[in-house]
């Protein structure tokens, strides 16, 4: 969907945004992938794909359920299990319900444990419902000027036009561009555009992303797998789509009673992204190198305030909670202890630290900074040597 949403290409990658982007994820293969034929459809070259999915062109409404899965290969962190926590998008499988009828009117449902997780656009209101919190934020968004970029919603698991936009956002002279066989996505037919680095530093073999083939500025599913790897270490993509309006009745909430509802104006909530490029930004982030072999550098304490309570900046995303689904405020240090006791110590000619490696993300902690990249631990060494 065009307007779900729009990342500035710094923003994107941001911990843990960058962890999406950069990092999305090594995993296991779900549902979505299902053995079928290959469609017969009009032959289209990359240029032709990559144009319409890159393009200003319409979407059209559509209802449908997305399967986002993933896995870094590293301990159960606190809090993977609430998909409405950055920690989620490391590991297992995540539902979200859309109904989409325009940039304007929007709803994502997000299951959670006893309870859901909804964001609904309609106009220049939008609504967070966190029923496992029994909190209501409400967001009223000014209108919308020619030219601006519009709000968008809530850090959630991804949906495949997310993962699209932020893959696409490498192409250049860095990525090598081919087809593959065509392909069916939660019944419809779809081609299949193939993106891969062509650096040999990163840790991504290739992604693949299946466009409908009736409406090619919809990306079904988005798959990435490692080096050599045959089958995806993430993947995002629909289950089940509908190209019908949905009813206006999905666009409409009114809080429960006895809820609690904050009002909010144009400032945007910790961990959305919107119109202010500085939202989700860390005051200590720095990147090294780009596109497919980037690096985000942080200050080693941002590890802990990726997932913990009270950060400014809107690193942490939305309001931690426990993995229990209810209101307790997760541990930022034990995210850290977690990430930290899956590490080994490795040193060389730029210091020493401790390195966590899988197939498809390294990150390197020294003793003031972390790095984390889609990249070979060497490519990390390299750029720690330049981190003061």
């Amino acid at each position: 969907m065009s307007a779900v949403p729009k990342l500035s290409r710094r923003s994107r990658w941001v911990v843990p945004a960058g962890v999406v982007a950069a990092v999305a994820a090594v995993g296991i293969a779900s549902a979505i992938t299902v053995a079928q034929a290959a469609p017969a459809l009009p032959p289209r070259t990359p240029a032709q794909l990559l144009a319409a999915v890159a393009g200003p062109g319409s979407v059209p409404p559509l209802t449908g359920t997305v399967v986002e899965t993933a896995s870094l290969g590293i301990p159960q962190l606190p809090g993977s299990q609430n998909p409405t926590q950055i920690t989620s998008l490391l590991a297992g499988s995540h539902t979200v319900k859309v109904w989409y009828d325009g940039s304007r009117r929007m709803r994502l449902a997000v299951p959670v444990p006893m309870g859901e997780t909804d964001f609904i656009r309609n106009g220049t209101t939008a609504w967070l419902w966190q029923s496992s919190s029994d909190s209501v934020t409400r967001i009223l968004l000014p209108k919308h000027q020619a030219g601006a970029r519009e709000p968008v919603m809530p850090r959630t698991p991804l949906t495949p036009q997310q993962a699209a936009k932020q893959v696409l956002a490498a192409v250049g002279p860095s990525t090598r561009v081919t087809t593959e066989a065509n392909v069916t996505v939660a019944g419809q037919a779809a081609y299949q555009l193939v993106l891969a680095p062509k650096s040999s530093s990163s840790l991504i073999g290739k992604i693949t992303i299946a466009l409908d083939a009736q409406h090619l500025t919809v990306p079904l599913r988005v798959q990435v797998f490692a080096k050599n790897a045959a089958t995806p270490a993430f993947q995002v993509g629909y289950t089940s789509i509908s190209f019908v309006t949905p009813a206006a009745s999905n666009f409409e909430f009114t809080p429960p009673a006895g809820a609690k509802v904050h009002t909010v104006g144009s400032a945007l909530p910790s961990g959305w992204t919107g119109y202010a490029p500085q939202q989700g930004m860390h005051s200590g982030l720095r990147v090294i190198g780009k596109d497919w072999t980037s690096v985000v550098v942080l200050p080693a304490a941002a590890l802990s305030e990726v997932a913990g309570p009270g950060n400014a900046a809107g690193v942490a995303g939305q309001a931690a909670r426990s993995a229990s689904g209810g209101g307790g405020q997760l541990n930022g240090a034990a995210v850290l202890g977690a990430m930290l006791g899956a590490a080994h110590p490795v040193h060389g000619a730029w210091g020493s630290g401790r390195l966590l490696h899988t197939s498809l993300v390294s990150m390197l902690i020294t003793n003031g900074h972390v790095l984390i990249g889609a990249v070979t631990p060497s490519a990390l060494y390299a750029a720690a040597a330049h981190v003061r």
